[in-house]
């Protein structure tokens, strides 16, 4: 292939752009803030379903807590009525009212175990209730994490892509004076070598594999006309003339 040697410099010129937006897309997807919003992500994910399990913990032990109290209720208002009938002098009968005695007894005792059960499902609640809030800052703590995530890694995306465009105007006004057929070549050499197609030659190194050609490839470079395209006989990239070939 020919190529004017001025066409064949602005060559590097392009390759100079696509290595400017490889490096920018590459710091896009290389932004630290991804990789925390992913693990962020998972954390909320976490705290949420333990958020769930303890609100139905603390719904479950409220309704406990009012079983307790409710199954209090008829215990105590019927130990107040049997009290209230001693206290009368209602009740004569010796048997009948040590019959009652023993009933009030027996409700106190009662009462007494119903209120160690309410007092034990309280703090139970009271335990839940403190793990909820808990629960529910760390969850709240890491989504204000994520947000700030969010917007730095926002501010940085869109300053990347300001620069990715940039780049990528030059890079099509570069094309634009450029023949069709050396472009076309320099872009398939650029996507099967790893994204460098054209590299200058200075002296006897490829810049882009860096090797020394061989005396023979060497002649053959400074043999070929300014207007032949070389090309690396190690890694095939298109060799840009940087001053006189040392053959």
């Amino acid at each position: 292939m020919k190529a004017a040697a001025p066409a064949q410099l602005r060559l590097l010129d392009l390759q100079a752009e696509d290595t400017a937006i490889a490096q920018l897309e590459h710091r896009k997807r290389a932004l630290p803030e991804h990789a925390a919003l992913v693990e962020a992500r998972a954390v909320r994910g976490r705290l949420g379903e333990a958020l769930v399990a303890a609100r139905t913990r603390v719904a479950d032990l409220q309704l406990d807590v009012e079983k307790a109290e409710s199954d209090l209720v008829p215990v105590r208002e019927r130990r107040v009525r049997d009290q209230q009938r001693v206290d009368s002098g209602a009740v004569t009968d010796p048997k009948q009212l040590n019959a009652l005695l023993d009933e009030i007894t027996h409700l106190g005792r009662r009462i007494a175990d119903l209120e160690d059960v309410e007092l034990e499902v309280m703090e139970e609640l009271e335990s839940a209730t403190a793990e909820r809030e808990k629960v529910a800052a760390e969850l709240t703590e890491v989504e204000n994490a994520m947000r700030a995530l969010i917007a730095s890694r926002d501010e940085q995306v869109a300053q990347l892509d300001a620069d990715l465009a940039t780049h990528q105007t030059a890079r099509d006004g570069i094309v634009a004076e450029l023949p069709a057929d050396l472009v076309a070549l320099y872009d398939r050499i650029r996507v099967r070598a790893g994204g460098v197609g054209a590299a200058p030659l200075r002296g006897r190194r490829c810049g882009g594999c860096q090797i020394e050609a061989t005396p023979i490839a060497l002649g053959a470079y400074a043999a070929a006309a300014p207007d032949e395209v070389l090309r690396c006989e190690e890694c095939e990239r298109v060799l840009v003339r940087i001053g006189a070939v040392d053959a």
